[in-house]
């Protein structure tokens, strides 16, 4: 499954025109490789997703074309979630 396709179905990133405009930009990492929107996702790969002042580190449980709401959040689960101080 494409990496921006993915992000809106899992409701990571709620529109695939933002999923596609985030990766493209390089602020997202697929098993440590930078990936563009285009790239392949598959089960048990680990995305690194730099938000603004937010790095959310996610796990890839399933792929399914689509899902309802209260289900997307077992497409994935979360590592970590760190946030950047500002001062």
């Amino acid at each position: 499954m494409r990496l921006d396709k993915f992000l809106k179905v899992s409701r990571i990133i709620k529109r695939r025109t933002v999923a596609k405009e985030i990766a493209d930009k390089g602020r997202i990492t697929i098993n440590g490789k930078l990936a563009k929107s285009s790239s392949d996702v598959a089960i048990g790969d680990v995305l690194v997703i730099a938000f603004g002042n937010k790095t959310l580190t996610v796990k890839v449980q399933a792929l399914v074309e689509t899902t309802k709401k209260e289900l997307a959040n077992d497409m994935y689960t979360v590592e970590s979630e760190t946030y950047k101080e500002n001062y």
